[in-house]
């Protein structure tokens, strides 16, 4: 894994140079540490989006990593974006679970796939030992793994915001039911919440990228089981829309799907097949803003430059589901 480091200082005023296994990140005083990924030689990026997808293999996660490296193979990806629920079903109990090789390093295997996974962290992987997931004891094990619970990766054309969204979702505090979560490094909540989308709204101002995309785990827009979760509709939605991110990717949903808005350009785009997935399970939506929804297993891939970006969704096959492109003047959707 090659190690990257800026080819210029981003504007900011940083506080601290941190050296992460290889990785040069940036830390002021209130903003989230920053990565910075090169692009190709001809100004491009490609990379596949998957989540909800650590359970040993079964639910044909197997039979999706084959694809995922097929496809990643032809497009030559520079990384994979996970969206969540890394592990099921309660995260990891520490850094020497056999789960993380169970359902990590021997699942995805293919050559295409051994680029650093960003990750964001789910509601699953919280009833596990999240400091687990964070340890760069993971990444001496699988140099592709690479987990924080917020952070931005800069590339040039294009800004990407992790979001850790699971400590919005008042319901796991109140009414956790059976399960335990693990709340270290969150408490007391209603301060990292603050902090977290004040440090957003801080780095996406500062962002001169032509696209902005956010990435967390749970739905804000879903015609699937979970639906809208309000505590991200109305804390981040705001924020999002003021600073014209173009998409907001998410797992949670075991589906696929594409849901635009009416009134804003910001499109709300679920890549949750990564496994298990929920037939049947989908709620009635407008259909001015549902574009596509499949209740099956796949993934996404995201080719992007500087003009346009393309989305294809893909089964478990590798067939293409829905495929649409977006340009900063225009949106053309082909399925």
């Amino acid at each position: 894994m090659e190690a990257f480091f800026p080819k210029k200082i981003i504007t900011m005023n940083f506080k601290y140079v941190i050296i992460f296994f290889g990785y040069c990140f940036f830390l002021s005083c209130a903003e989230f540490p920053y990565f910075n990924q090169s692009l190709k030689d001809d100004g491009s990026l490609s990379f596949l989006v998957i989540g909800d997808w650590g359970r040993k293999g079964l639910y044909n996660q197997s039979e999706l990593a084959i694809q995922m490296g097929e496809i990643g193979e032809k497009l030559k990806i520079d990384f994979v974006i996970s969206s969540g629920d890394n592990f099921y079903e309660d995260g990891l109990n520490g850094v020497n679970d056999p789960t993380f090789q169970h359902s990590f390093t021997n699942i995805y295997k293919a050559p295409s796939l051994q680029k650093t996974w960003y990750n964001v962290l789910g509601n699953h992987d919280y009833r596990g030992d999240v400091e687990a997931q964070l340890s760069p004891i993971l990444r001496e094990k699988d140099k592709k793994w690479f987990c924080l619970r917020s952070y931005v990766l800069h590339a040039e054309i294009v800004d990407f915001f992790f979001i850790d969204t699971t400590p919005f979702v008042n319901d796991y505090f109140t009414n956790p039911k059976e399960h335990t979560y693990d709340w270290r490094g969150v408490l007391p909540k209603d301060k990292y919440l603050n902090d977290q989308l004040k440090d957003l709204d801080l780095a996406l101002s500062k962002s001169t990228a032509k696209w902005k995309i956010v990435i967390g785990h749970h739905t804000i827009k879903s015609a699937g089981h979970h639906g809208i979760i309000m505590e991200l509709a109305q804390q981040l939605v705001p924020i999002l829309e003021e600073h014209d991110v173009d998409f907001y990717i998410n797992g949670h949903d075991h589906c696929l799907q594409r849901i635009g808005s009416i009134d804003s350009k910001l499109e709300f785009l679920t890549s949750g097949g990564g496994s298990k997935a929920w037939r049947g399970d989908v709620k009635g939506w407008n259909q001015e803003e549902l574009k596509f929804y499949y209740d099956g297993q796949g993934f996404m891939s995201i080719e992007l430059n500087q003009k346009e970006v393309e989305f294809v969704y893909y089964d478990v096959f590798g067939n293409v589901l829905h495929k649409f492109s977006v340009s900063k003047d225009s949106c053309v959707s082909s399925q």
